[in-house]
């Protein structure tokens, strides 16, 4: 029987929509995939270099050191117009000096001693946050990781209205039954389990990542498109810029001035901004216990002077709020045992998003719309991300820190998608999941 023009064209139009549905959910696979391996942001950092020099402490001048050992290498380049230290913590005992171009490790005496070679955990985390979108910035990726964010939590508020009956049956699961039937349980049940976490997670992944955009539409409204201005409002403003060349900033006055008048916060970072300029300020951040703030900024002059704080820990509350998202959210704020617990979840959340695509195409395969293309291609994300991102961890060790992670993860990926919409009855049999009956 011939098929009506009408119908094969509406039926090629089902199948589009259905494979942006698929590319939707890929996306927000993932980015729950990524973002539980990036749990353990810093033990993969150890995993990836383990010899710098270790430390659980440094001294304040050994820091000065590393500075100005540091910035004597910048002769003859582009100035840089920050320079960061990353003070040694318990879960990464490593001492760092950064600026725009180029990261070292400094002993505990503050010498330079080597390069720090992370790619592959930066690798990692710009998956998650930009999916690896570099064009403008990073606002596109970022914006694109938010809009997913509003999307995780939008599926969550809706599959509880969805389903009456979902916190009832919380702990019912009819383990008799296999396939469609025991997936959708299974479905359900971590949607339950994990939800208060999935709607924490969920929310503060759509402000992080549209907090850029966010913050580009409120200064254009109320602060003439000045940025900066509207970020001093909450994170505190930055000196008055002056280029006029000046001696190096004191950092040891300012870390002992820390060690002196706060010496139950956890100094974590220090920043130059516009190091060897008149202009100069120092600001470091401080860790509070038993709070979700990511940490309070602490401002100095360049002569070591204490000029006062943002407010992150003590103003006000949309500030507070502000600073408490990134912790939350990446959950960095109770050591190992937290860390575990949150990639627990994001296992679950995972595998809840796996699997409701399965659900999606089963109910489809219901009404009579068959697509093993679609489903071979689902079956390619699901198995296929985790395989390349294995396959991107071997090429750090057997390539280097320069292999091309990024290319190596989506071409691969890409070949497995395409490949299982060529051929898709050639998958193994092993990872062709049947979509709940």
């Amino acid at each position: 029987m011939t098929v009506a023009p009408e119908t094969s064209t509406v039926k090629r139009a089902l199948s589009a929509h259905a494979a942006i549905g698929l590319l939707a959910g890929a996306l927000l696979y993932l980015v729950s995939l990524s973002g539980t391996l990036l749990v353990f942001y810093e033990e993969w950092q150890r995993v990836e270099q383990p010899s710098p020099p270790q430390m659980t402490a440094i001294s304040p001048e050994a820091v000065q050191r590393g500075m100005e050992a540091m910035l004597a290498r910048e002769t003859g380049k582009t100035p840089t117009t920050h320079f960061y230290v990353d003070m040694p913590l318990q879960e990464l005992p490593t001492t760092r000096v950064i600026t725009d171009t180029e990261s070292f490790h400094i002993d505990s005496a503050g010498r330079l001693s080597g390069t720090e070679d992370i790619e592959w955990s930066n690798f990692l985390y710009a998956l998650h946050y930009t999916l690896n979108i570099t064009a403008g910035n990073g606002l596109i990726g970022i914006t694109l990781v938010g809009i997913l964010g509003m999307l995780m939590l939008a599926l969550a508020i809706t599959g509880v209205v969805a389903h009456p009956k979902i916190f009832r049956d919380a702990f019912r699961l009819r383990t008799r039954h296999t396939g469609g039937v025991a997936m959708a349980d299974w479905h359900n049940r971590l949607s339950v389990w994990t939800l208060p976490f999935g709607i924490a997670l969920s929310l503060t992944g759509a402000v992080i990542g549209l907090s850029s955009v966010s913050a580009y539409a409120a200064a254009a409204l109320f602060y003439k498109g000045d940025v900066e201005a509207l970020y001093a409002t909450i994170f505190g403003e930055e000196g008055e810029p002056n280029e006029a060349k000046a001696a190096l900033p004191d950092v040891a006055a300012p870390l002992r001035y820390m060690a002196a008048n706060y010496p139950d916060v956890r100094v974590t970072y220090v920043t130059v901004h516009e190091p060897g300029t008149a202009g100069q300020q120092v600001q470091i951040v401080a860790e509070h216990p038993r709070r979700l703030i990511f940490g309070e900024y602490y401002m100095f002059d360049a002569n070591g002077n204490f000029t006062g704080t943002a407010g992150l820990s003590d103003g006000e509350l949309g500030s507070q709020a502000a600073a408490s998202n990134y912790s939350l959210h990446f959950g960095n704020y109770g050591g190992l045992t937290v860390k575990i617990i949150y990639a627990l979840f994001g296992l679950a959340l995972t595998a809840v998003v796996a699997t409701g695509s399965y659900i999606w195409l089963g109910k489809r395969r219901r009404r009579g719309i068959v697509e093993p293309r679609l489903h071979a291609a689902w079956s390619a994300v699901v198995w296929g991300s985790p395989l390349m991102l294995a396959l991107t961890l071997v090429a750090r060790f057997a390539i280097g820190h320069q292999a091309p992670f990024a290319a190596i993860f989506w071409i691969g990926l890409a070949i497995l998608i395409v490949a299982a919409l060529v051929a898709p009855s050639r998958m193994p049999r092993a990872l062709r999941l049947q979509p709940a009956a």
